[in-house]
């Protein structure tokens, strides 16, 4: 009986962080550059179970013999949230009228799978990959996420702009005052999986930096100035799956309920001694 109370809890625990997760999604649903989470969840490795005793029932004329085992089947011990994969598909553009919103489309890519991100950096040297293209000028005049965080140029460098009067141009070159400023760094990760989710739209890289893609004549891009990623949220989709992930935690929750008022009925009523 208590097996059946930890598949249960495994079952409540799962669809927990799953409605965590789908809230996490809504919540952004309205954040550039967003990539919504999706849940992979797996069961705990089955057992199998076996009889003691003979494999048929006894009856008066075939009294039990003894020993005897044999195999009755498996059995699911639970099931649990294995990780949380983002979902890489690109966003619907949205024109913000800023010149320091940048979206980034996918063109051509090697892989089906893969995708494209915008190369930042902060103070400290740290590189992370980002789709959101919502940047801002700080007050030393480079250009930055929200966040702080440097976007970079092809070389690697910080990108100093002179004024907020600047041009981007489909390919990512920064024209100011007639003059080439800086050809923003464009990273492709052909398997965007491996990437580690941090937080604020940033991604890291735990095999290396990503290779460019400015050089790929495999990869074709657009850069568009003045608007920005929103998010791939499907809001009806997630607001649809939250309700079942609301009524799975709920069909477990009467599990455990059951099997406790089962087990409080064995203690004081079943084992009572008169």
């Amino acid at each position: 009986m208590l097996r059946g109370f930890y598949t249960a809890a495994s079952g409540m625990m799962a669809q927990q962080r799953r409605v965590e997760m789908l809230t996490n999604n809504i919540a952004n649903a309205n954040t550039p550059g967003y990539k919504a989470d999706q849940a992979a969840l797996r069961a705990f490795p089955e057992l199998l179970l076996s009889r003691l005793d003979e494999t048929t029932v006894p009856t008066k004329e075939a009294p039990r013999s003894f020993p005897f085992s044999a195999a009755v089947g498996s059995i699911n011990t639970g099931v649990y949230t294995q990780e949380l994969i983002p979902n890489f598909r690109q966003g619907d553009i949205k024109e913000t009228g800023r010149p320091t919103d940048i979206a980034l489309i996918n063109g051509t890519l090697p892989d089906a799978t893969g995708t494209l991100f915008f190369v930042v950096q902060n103070e400290n040297g740290d590189i992370r990959y980002t789709r959101n293209g919502n940047f801002t000028m700080n007050p030393q005049g480079f250009l930055t996420t929200s966040d702080g965080w440097y976007v970079l140029d092809e070389n690697g460098r910080r990108i100093e702009l002179p004024s907020e009067d600047f041009t981007v141009n489909a390919d990512g070159t920064i024209i100011a005052n007639n003059n080439r400023i800086a050809r923003i760094n464009i990273a492709f990760a052909a398997n965007p999986n491996m990437l580690v989710k941090e937080g604020n739209g940033l991604f890291r890289s735990n095999t290396g930096v990503l290779p460019s893609a400015l050089n790929n004549l495999n990869i074709t891009y657009t850069l568009k100035q003045g608007f920005v990623e929103r998010s791939n949220v499907d809001l009806n989709r997630a607001m649809t799956e939250m309700l079942s992930a609301y009524r799975a935690f709920e069909a477990n929750q009467k599990i455990v309920q059951a099997y406790d008022k089962s087990m409080d009925k064995a203690v004081n009523e079943v084992g009572r001694l008169k």
